[in-house]
């Protein structure tokens, strides 16, 4: 919180000032901290003041009673940390990578960016122990944790959440049509039933994706890295991996076991072909899942970010040179050029036959679909490739997010102490965080910076820290070595809005902001390499 009339970023001094408006300067000390007398205003001073209600100029009695304001600010913290990694299944093996321009402070309206990703987060503090949580009425039970969402949830395989984007929707009606038109030639006394065969082959279709997203799910839950969810979208599946791997061996098993899984159906397709007679129902559909786990298997490995073989040409690069930074580089520029020649190159292959048309018949509106489709594909391959290349280089600037440097300097008020004093002690100590503590020097609570923004000057006199504090928790207590992605782990895995740093033997050192997190977190984002 700012006490001391400062802008609001940390003692560092080099992040730009705040966006909320400093605290003013109490007044002289005559009426600063005014002990309440009988002559005073009827003032509860074990109350905490109501920022959502003006206050009076002449406060009465019930004016000077003043309620706990509501904290509505964002969780800064769990919106700005960018550690979703995804393994993503046919063509849409494109950028779930999101840029960290995520890490905005609005609150979730739709999921990850994650997608967020299309992810954004939602308001989040802390919940003490015992007694409501700042805010929270009296009787009113916790909130749960909110989903990652991101369409329909269809189950949760090893505990991992499988959602259907309404994307897919779109794709399975557009699979139906042309498949069934297929069908039509081949089985022309099927009639409108070949629209269900359709239907059913599209459904097949996206199981088969979704065994090889489980693939690398299966092997991220055994390198221990968290798994967000799994997503069917439009074209193909997402496997959200929220940490990389530890090692480039790893990484090239993470990425190689989906299209395995691929190529293992394929397998499994073709021998459950042999019994059947070619030309009925069973093979027409068992040859349309073979063929088509074989293109998702050579689709993705295909050597360039954001697909999976990308993914192992980067194990295989930071293997040689011992620099994770220069396997990513190197992966994302073989995957624009893999883009490049999508575009141009596929149009091209289908028009000359390539892929099974026959020039003859390629008309008009089949060159522009080709193109579109080309178009499409290419795009979202380009976009995976620069979202994985900013996500390394943001990597890279990580470490400069230390704990010690971001940190406010604190000064220790007991409960009952006025904020008026309070922020008087701070502002000629130079300090801008307040830390209630008990008789005996050990920490409590945390005052909120938005609580004290939210009380009037003429009632902080009557009004104790202790009503606009926030209960320490102990993931609110972060060392002062942390630093880099295990900073941010630790304040992900506690999302509030101000977190107590302290020294190894235990010793206070400071607040930390969430806000000011983000200010460094963006700035080293837009940092070049």
């Amino acid at each position: 919180m700012d006490v001391s009339g400062a802008s609001g970023q940390p003692r560092s001094g080099d992040d730009q000032p705040t966006d909320h408006p400093a605290v003013p300067t109490p007044p002289p000390p005559a009426a600063e901290a005014p002990a309440p007398t009988e002559d005073g205003p009827d003032t509860d001073i074990a109350a905490t003041p109501d920022s959502n209600t003006p206050a009076s100029n002449t406060p009465g009695p019930e004016a000077a009673r003043a309620e706990e304001p509501e904290d509505e600010t964002p969780d800064t913290t769990a919106a700005t940390v960018p550690k979703t990694k995804t393994h993503e299944t046919g063509a849409d093996e494109a950028g779930a990578d999101k840029a960290a321009a995520d890490g905005a402070k609005t609150p979730e309206s739709a999921p990850d960016t994650a997608g967020t990703h299309e992810t954004h987060r939602t308001l989040a503090h802390t919940e003490p122990p015992t007694g409501p949580a700042p805010g929270m009425a009296k009787g009113e039970p916790p909130r749960p944790p909110k989903e990652p969402g991101g369409g329909i949830l269809m189950g949760r395989p090893f505990g991992v959440p499988v959602y259907v984007a309404p994307s897919w929707f779109l794709v399975a009606a557009l699979i139906t049509w042309v498949f069934g038109g297929q069908l039509d030639r081949v089985l022309p006394e099927l009639g409108a039933a070949r629209y269900l065969v359709s239907l059913f082959f599209a459904v097949a279709f996206y199981a088969s994706v979704l065994v090889h997203e489980l693939a690398h799910t299966v092997a991220a839950i055994r390198f221990k890295l968290p798994v967000r969810r799994i997503q069917l979208q439009f074209f193909g599946g997402v496997s959200e991996i929220e940490k990389e791997a530890e090692t480039p061996g790893r990484e090239f098993v993470l990425a190689f076991v989906g299209p395995l899984l691929s190529l293992v159906l394929a397998g499994l397709f073709y021998l459950a072909m042999k019994p059947v007679q070619p030309g009925t129902v069973p093979g027409v559909l068992l040859a349309g899942l073979m063929v088509s786990n074989l293109i998702v298997a050579a689709f993705n490995l295909l050597p360039g970010l954001p697909l999976d073989g990308g993914r192992m040409l980067r194990a295989v690069v930071w293997k040689i040179t011992g620099k994770p930074m220069s396997g990513t580089v190197a992966a994302a520029w073989v995957g624009r050029a893999l883009a490049v020649a999508v575009l141009v190159g596929l149009p091209l292959l289908n028009s000359s036959g390539g892929l099974g048309g026959g020039t003859e018949e390629s008309g008009g509106m089949n060159t522009v679909t080709d193109a579109l489709l080309a178009a499409i594909l290419a795009a979202i391959i380009w976009t995976g490739a620069g979202n994985s290349l900013r996500m390394a280089r943001l990597r890279e600037h990580l470490p400069e997010l230390r704990a010690r440097t971001l940190t406010r300097r604190a000064v220790p008020v007991e409960t009952d102490t006025p904020l008026s004093e309070a922020l008087r002690r701070a502002n000629a100590a130079g300090a801008r965080a307040l830390v209630v503590v008990d008789a005996d020097g050990h920490p409590l609570s945390l005052v909120r910076e938005s609580a004290i923004v939210g009380v009037p000057e003429h009632r902080r006199p009557w009004v104790p820290v202790s009503g606009l504090a926030q209960d320490l928790t102990d993931d609110m207590r972060v060392s002062a070595e942390l630093s880099g992605e295990e900073l941010l782990d630790a304040l992900r895995a506690a999302p509030a809005t101000e977190y107590l740093v302290v020294e190894t033997t235990g010793e206070i050192y400071g607040v930390l902001s969430a806000a000011d997190v983000e200010r460094a977190f963006v700035k080293a984002m837009a940092r070049p390499s």
